[in-house]
Order: C-alpha cells, then sequence, then structure tokens
C-alpha cells in the first residue's frame, strides 16, 4: 500500500499484475468517493434487482455502487459536452447519442445485478436520464442453429452468438436510430423466443450485459478486422472474482434453481429438478469443468484489462476493491 491511504501501487495491486495502466482502491477509499446523497433504493427494489442467491444489500449499494454512478455521471456529462462541442465545430446538429455502458463477466458473478443496480441508480441521476438495458442473451443462435453447428454445448462461447447482429444493433442505438429491436431470450425455455422483440427507442443511456461483450472484433481471412460490440463503449465494466469462488457461485445457484426454476414443467432443465443434491452438484461440477470454466479462462477473463473499471468481488461476493483505469 502506498502511502496515500487506500490506493495501491501497481507492483503491490491485489492478485495479480494488472493488464494496464489502473489505480487500485480499496473498499474504504471507494465508498468515501460517493457523493453525500442518500441511497433510494428501498429494500423491495433491492430484492427485485438481486440475482437468485445474490447477497449484496443496502451497505454494498452505498459503498460501491453509488460510487461508481458518481464516476459514470462524471464521464457522461463530459462526453455529451465533447459531443456538443465537436457537432458545434463540424456545424452539425442532432441529439446527442446514447451513453453506452458494457457489463461483462462470468456467468454466475454476479454482473445481472450490477446491471440492474446501474440502470436504477443512473435513472436517479438529477437529469433522470432514461437508461435501458439489453443483455446478449437475446443473440445466441437458437438452440436448433447451435444444434446444427455442432455447438450446443458451446452455449455461450463468443461463436454460439449472432455477433453481427449484436453489433449492428448496439451500433443503430448508438447512430441515435428512432427505434431498435433485439430478440427475446428465455431461460425458462433455454432459448430464443419465436417472434418476440424488444424495442429500444433512443434511450439516453444503454447498458449492454453479457459474457463476451469486451471481446477484440475478429480477424477476417484476408487479414483486415471488422468491428466490435465494445467499439461502441462510452465506460465498461468488468465484474470479476477467483475461479474457485465463481464455481462455488454457480453449483450454489445450480442447487437453487434445482428447487425453483427446474421445478416447472416447462423448463428446459426440468430433469434436474428431480436429481438428489448429491447428483446435481455433480452435474453442476461437471457442467462448470466442460463449459462455462474453459469459457471463463479462455474467453471471458482475457478481456478484463479492456475494461474501464474492475469489480473486484471475495468469497462472500462483496466487492473488495474497484481498479480504474487511469488513461
Amino acid at each position: 500500500m502506498t502511502a496515500a491511504a487506500g490506493f495501491y501501487e501497481e507492483a503491490d495491486a491485489p492478485e495479480d499484475h494488472p493488464y494496464g495502466p489502473y489505480v487500485t482502491l480499496d473498499r474504504d477509499h471507494w465508498a468515501s468517493l460517493a457523493a453525500t446523497r442518500g441511497d433510494k433504493l428501498d429494500a423491495a427494489t433491492l430484492d427485485r434487482l438481486r440475482g437468485l442467491g445474490d447477497p449484496t444489500d443496502a451497505a454494498e449499494v452505498r459503498e460501491v455502487y453509488l460510487s461508481l454512478t458518481d464516476l459514470l455521471s462524471l464521464y457522461i456529462e463530459r462526453t455529451g459536452d465533447l459531443f456538443a462541442d465537436s457537432h458545434r465545430f463540424l456545424g452539425l446538429g442532432g441529439r446527442p447519442t446514447p451513453f453506452v455502458i458494457g457489463v461483462a463477466g462470468s456467468v454466475a458473478v454476479g454482473k445481472s445485478t450490477v446491471s440492474r443496480l446501474l440502470r436504477e441508480l443512473l435513472s436517479q441521476l438529477p437529469s433522470r436520464p432514461r437508461v435501458d438495458l439489453i443483455t446478449t442473451d437475446g443473440f445466441l443462435y437458437p438452440n436448433a442453429t447451435l444444434d446444427r453447428m455442432g455447438m450446443l454445448d458451446r452455449k455461450g462461447f463468443p461463436e454460439s452468438y449472432d455477433r453481427h447482429r449484436l453489433v449492428q444493433f448496439v451500433m443503430d442505438v448508438k447512430s441515435g436510430a428512432p427505434e431498435v429491436t433485439a430478440p427475446v431470450y428465455s431461460h425458462l425455455v433455454y432459448d430464443i423466443v419465436p417472434g418476440e422483440a424488444i424495442t429500444v427507442s433512443q434511450p439516453d443511456i444503454l447498458i449492454v450485459e453479457g459474457l463476451n461483450v469486451l471481446q477484440p472484433a475478429r480477424r477476417r481471412t484476408d487479414g483486415t478486422t471488422g468491428l466490435a460490440v465494445s467499439d461502441f463503449f462510452d465506460f465498461s465494466v468488468y465484474v470479476d472474482a477467483a475461479h474457485s469462488d465463481i464455481r462455488n457461485w454457480y453449483v450454489n445457484r445450480f442447487l437453487n434453481l434445482r428447487e425453483t426454476a427446474f421445478q416447472d414443467p416447462q423448463s428446459y432443465f426440468v430433469r434436474y429438478g428431480q436429481m438428489s443434491e448429491e447428483d446435481a452438484v455433480a452435474e453442476a461440477v461437471d457442467i462448470w469443468n466442460r463449459i462455462n470454466g474453459p469459457n471463463l479462462e479462455l474467453n471471458i477473463r482475457p478481456t478484463r484489462g479492456r475494461a474501464t473499471a474492475i469489480l473486484r468481488k471475495g468469497a462472500d461476493h462483496q466487492v473488495s476493491w474497484v481498479r480504474i483505469r487511469k488513461v
């Protein structure tokens, strides 16, 4: 730790060597940065925003997410100023384009809760912006397509998404299109819902949440590269934790689902609802070891250093330190 309490030198930063030029702040220092405004999330709202088994509480909101919201507010304000000044310089008109935030991280790390909290807190900023949230699940190829491609067991890997359609969606929103639609994914049936769509209509802020949203553009066969969805982000968050902790959270969530959603006769995973706890744990560990764990290490975690902010969780699912990109 440096002489400035709460900061870490690069060489002393927790975990491994940083992937880029970051400043790392412990939780106490990060919490002290929040503006002196009250927490406007009541217990019922917080309960609605939390994912299954997620222990995020009011203290976590005050000590972690208020500071992140305040930092985002600065980015949003300055980005809006730059838009106005550059358009004035170029002699252009038009409304500001939406501010786009990417939220990445592993299965079961809590990125959905982070995304929903940010949507709620950002919508309470003094300007009362309109905030939309989209998850990349809707851009997965349908199960029938994945089955034909031999990729049903690689669902969630980068190649299981219609990346061209996802990039086009975010590009259209960022370009100010009046209405842009996205497919709907059902976690109950584990597939795209035919004929259903989500419509996004010129929000002030768009949050894009997904496993692989920080992936760089792919190299084409001719050596050129196209666009990646992250090219349209104004700010990005990576939700991080030790591999073993995320695996444990995944297994615990699987057991919770076994007693809830997996009991629904329409659930794709209804067969797991009848398993003994011992068999369910073995199944969850097997799925993790074959699919989610390799995806984390091969595809998701390597993108961590591309994030603007990294939220590092401890084994208790609480954020222990925050890393912010300096440049």
